[in-house]
């Protein structure tokens, strides 16, 4: 436990190698917007039978929708592949044409109970997009200030803040860049209550930092160790239980939801677990090495030699 800061090379290249992948994805792929972002409708039946995606498209194509996205699910009563969670380019929920591809889903499947259909016009799906980066900006922004000015009595307050951001944003890049790849190998979409999880892992990440910055902050404060390094380990090792426990409390309690809830919250959860796990990590192997970085010099010096030298000498500060 006492060597968790001399090894803070390590932690940062095991976050490079778990964002990296999601990262290429994000700039190749992008994410694969659900209709909340772009527009359509969103439909699931509840068929008498199990079906295949096969059968159900080939109903669509026959009404007019050759692009449709068709995912199946399990039904309240566990059958395997009996709910068809189709989205399409925007139907009317009283229209001829919905009339008529529910009378082809009969006479050519089996017959079905209609779960849900909602419709969301585009120039409705560009504003959800716009506000949710917003909400995210106005998020970071504000967790900027108020860590600046929670720890305003310690010797470089604005670091706390940024460090608190840099953890903040790697957890953020780990929830998109997963959900960038599965948006590319299963489907996967984003909606508007993926960017009410992404908050929610933005709250914890920077909850679960503060914990740790505010031990830091009370062990410098009356000298528990000799240098600055030694003091995060200190502080670490006291904090480190305490996170870890904290956090697998809400994993297993996300992992049962996942597991047993609906089908319409799965991807929520995820990106909740996702993010609990990518925050415990980044709170205890990120934002406090980076602290140690910045007082050892190392984070000035690299950037010197990004400038063509290497940058001044720097004494670890006690």
């Amino acid at each position: 436990m006492e060597h968790l800061a001399s090894r803070r090379k390590t932690w940062y290249l095991i976050s490079i190698i778990v964002i990296l992948p999601g990262v290429i994805s994000l700039i190749v792929f992008g994410l694969n917007l659900g209709i909340d972002f772009t527009g359509g409708t969103l439909w699931e039946l509840d068929f008498d039978r199990a079906v295949t995606t096969e059968e159900v498209r080939t109903v669509l194509a026959r009404g007019g929708f050759d692009d449709a996205v068709v995912q199946l699910a399990r039904d309240d009563n566990g059958n395997n592949n009996q709910v068809a969670i189709i989205r399409i380019k925007e139907l009317k929920e009283s229209s001829p044409q919905k009339a008529a591809i529910e009378g082809d889903f009969r006479s050519s499947i089996s017959n079905f109970t209609e779960l849900q259909i909602s419709t969301v016009g585009a120039s409705v799906g560009n504003a959800i997009r716009n506000r949710a980066v917003i909400a995210v900006a106005i998020a970071s922004v504000g967790i900027l200030l108020y860590i600046a000015y929670a720890f305003r009595n310690t010797q470089n307050p604005a670091l706390y803040a940024i460090a608190a951001i840099v953890a903040m944003l790697h957890d953020v890049l780990v929830v998109l860049g997963i959900f960038s790849i599965l948006g590319q190998i299963a489907n996967v979409e984003i909606d508007a209550l993926f960017v009410t999880a992404l908050l929610t892992v933005i709250g914890f990440s920077v909850h679960d930092t503060i914990v740790v910055f505010d031990r830091i902050r009370e062990n410098l404060a009356r000298k528990a160790a000799p240098s600055f390094e030694e003091v995060v380990n200190y502080s670490l090792a006291q904090t480190i239980v305490r996170s870890v426990n904290t956090s697998l409390t809400v994993v297993f309690t996300l992992l049962a939801l996942y597991l047993f809830g609906g089908e319409s919250t799965k991807e929520f959860i995820l990106a909740l677990l996702i993010g609990v796990v990518s925050g415990t990590y980044s709170s205890i192997f990120n934002a406090s090495q980076i602290l140690v970085s910045w007082e050892t010099g190392e984070i000035r010096r690299l950037f010197g030699r990004f400038r063509g030298g290497a940058g001044p000498a720097v004494a670890p500060s006690g």
